[in-house]
């Protein structure tokens, strides 16, 4: 199995293990909160660990589904990068930002 592949399932693992033990920890860090508070720190939790899920799953199908695509991304859409110009290189990692800000936001949205 790739080495990514098994971060990918580390992390969902990982994910969810802190998902289980966040209403313990959540009755550390505050006595009053309810096991499983509905307050903005749940929430912020939530999203967080939706849209990790949502990365590491879609990864998981990425290579399950299409292999070339996968590798591909791995290997050479790094050195193609590299190859552009600077602008194109700032537009495009913005625009990533971007998309990664509004996918928290709007599951955040979902959540509350």
């Amino acid at each position: 199995m790739n080495l990514l592949l098994k971060k990918e399932y580390a992390m969902l693992g990982l994910s969810y293990l802190i998902f289980l033990a966040f209403p313990w920890l959540i009755r550390e860090i505050d006595v009053t909160s309810a096991p499983l508070d509905p307050g903005i720190l749940s929430a912020v939790f939530v999203a967080i660990l939706g849209v990790l899920t949502f990365k590491a799953v879609t990864w998981i199908l990425i290579r399950s589904i299409w292999p070339d695509f996968a590798e591909y991304a791995q290997f050479d859409l790094f050195l193609d990068f590299l190859g552009l110009k600077e602008l194109h290189k700032v537009l495009i990692f913005l625009g990533f930002y971007l998309i990664l800000l509004l996918s928290f936001v709007f599951t955040l949205a979902a959540l509350v």
